[in-house]
């Protein structure tokens, strides 16, 4: 990606027209300086210190030499510097590249070569990493520390030669490019998805209006930075002047004293609203300031929402989306959630309607849009579509087509509009001729009591093509054999569809940073 030159806003005579995520910061400072933006288990900073802290960090970095349009990778857990790093970057019109912090070495250095970048901030426990990989990467000029591991230029150091005030902000068009993800690992290409200043502004105005933020809340995201949900849902708080708890990984037990401290708002998959339900003498008045929960990126069981609904006493929202590719599509309102207790509990497997300014339709192998009740691709339109993956256009064009997004989500509409899902398109099951959809074994079996997780996968098989295999997590305590949960399904699905194997886990089923099961590896299991 060339660089593109930098356009103070002295030298245009005025202020830019159009509103730049460089300055979201700078807004919330001057409605509430004093206000938290940042709440971490050793204290706190308010949007002014913030404010001050991310234009020392992006002058400092221009003293350094970094430009609009240079690519800057960030590898850490967690922190108020992670964020810091990210609006400082947008301020200076440069291209954030998070980074999984769960990836190996090798595979980082994989990621570091294929986005070209020329900066990396890295954490201290993955500075030796990224340091010995420089040797090999030419582009990699400049390593910054978010502590003081030797050999990288510390945080600290950026800070101080950054001077007081305002840099000299880039000028940032909705269509330039300001952040690119990564959505694999080493197995054949990564992808890395590029995201727009267009496609940032409408995620996080987006999910402001559809999840309700206000401000004076007090917000927690279980998703990690590096997640377009995790970092996404702390610039939803901070464009409200709400305060952020920033912890470097999740923790259930930790998540519960700090709800018991005065959490309102939190972003949880249902495997952590599992365990939190799980934690030693949880009562509903551990949660008694919190007013909503939003979850989403794997399907949860009616029982533990239920059961959710009842310990926690507030609003739930479901949220479902492309995230990374095309930020959110539908959403299952409070409203809904209630609607489903009183009568239509079949809402509760449901992941809502189409939000605000997306069009989402189901579609055939040929493109076509589907009946009402039939199962196809879920495709959507939407400003929050990618501008496509680095250096890949035939592997957009697979997947992006005038303007539209298909993400290999199956599923289906209702009457009322509401979507259900069906699983992947990747992950569905052709046994004997018939389409075995793993979502609605999976849903089966979660109405099972007891059963924590489940994953369903298609396995090789010389006369049936493929036949259907569960793997189950039970919760402590809960006794049940494989022939058991095999009679449960029968007596609920279609011969076709029930499990021909089952498999009891002792341990939680492998997951991806987005809490998503990793159906593949499931797979490959022998």
């Amino acid at each position: 990606m060339t660089a593109q030159r930098t356009r103070p806003a002295s030298l245009t005579g005025r202020r830019l027209s159009r509103i730049q995520i460089g300055e979201w910061i700078d807004m919330a400072a001057k409605r509430s300086p004093d206000g938290d933006c940042f709440v971490t288990a050793s204290g706190s900073r308010t949007f002014a210190e913030v404010r001050d802290r991310v234009n020392r960090l992006a002058r400092g970095l221009q003293e350094m030499g970094l430009a609009q349009g240079d690519r800057v990778a960030i590898l850490d857990t967690d922190s108020p510097e992670y964020v810091e790093t990210f609006l400082a970057l947008f301020k200076l019109g440069a291209v954030a590249v998070p980074l999984n912090f769960r990836l190996s070495p090798a595979e980082i250095t994989t990621l570091l070569r294929s986005a070209e970048a020329s900066w990396a901030f890295v954490g201290d426990r993955y500075a030796a990493g990224v340091l010995a990989a420089r040797g090999e990467l030419e582009h990699l000029e400049h390593v910054v520390g978010f502590g003081a591991a030797e050999g990288t230029v510390p945080l600290d150091e950026v800070l101080r030669r950054g001077a007081a005030g305002p840099p000299r902000e880039a000028v940032v068009e909705d269509e330039d490019v300001i952040a690119l993800a990564y959505t694999s690992g080493t197995t054949g290409l990564p992808k890395g998805v590029m995201q727009s200043h267009r496609m940032w502004k409408s995620m996080v105005s987006n999910a402001i209006l559809e999840y309700r933020f206000l401000r004076d809340e007090f917000r927690y995201s279980a998703s990690p930075l590096y997640h377009v949900a995790g970092l996404s849902l702390v610039l939803n708080a901070i464009c409200r002047g709400s305060a952020s708890l920033i912890v470097p990984q999740w923790d259930p037990a930790e998540l519960l004293r700090w709800c018991r401290k005065g959490l309102t708002d939190v972003f949880l998959v249902p495997t952590m609203i599992s365990a939190l339900l799980r934690e030693p003498d949880v009562t509903p008045e551990d949660f008694a300031t919190l007013r909503s929960v939003f979850y989403g990126a794997a399907p949860m069981s009616p029982d533990l929402l239920t059961q959710a609904m009842e310990v926690m006493r507030c609003d739930f929202y479901n949220g479902f989306g492309a995230g990374t590719e095309a930020g959110m599509q539908t959403v299952l309102t409070p409203e809904d959630h209630v609607r489903a207790l009183n009568g239509r509990p079949h809402l509760l497997r449901s992941v809502g309607r189409p939000g605000f300014n997306i069009d989402l339709q189901i579609w055939d192998a040929a493109g076509n849009e589907v009946p009402v009740g039939q199962v196809g691709e879920i495709v959507s339109r939407s400003d929050m579509v990618m501008s496509g993956y680095h250096g890949q256009p035939e592997r957009t064009a697979q997947v992006v087509s005038d303007g539209w997004f298909k993400g290999g989500d199956l599923g289906y509409l209702d009457d009322h509009g509401y979507l259900y899902l069906a699983g992947r398109k990747d992950d569905m099951i052709i046994r004997g001729g018939e389409n075995v959809y793993p979502l609605e074994i999976e849903t089966t079996l979660f109405s099972y009591p007891g059963v924590v997780e489940c994953a369903v996968v298609g396995i090789p098989d010389p006369h049936w093509g493929e036949t259907v295999r569960a793997h189950v997590v039970l919760a402590p305590g809960t006794e049940a054999t494989p022939e058991e949960l095999r009679e449960f399904c029968r007596a609920r699905l279609a011969k076709y569809k029930v499990p021909d194997h089952v498999r009891i886990h002792t341990e939680t089923l492998p997951k991806n940073a987005s809490g998503k099961v990793l159906h593949r590896l499931l797979r490959e299991q022998s």
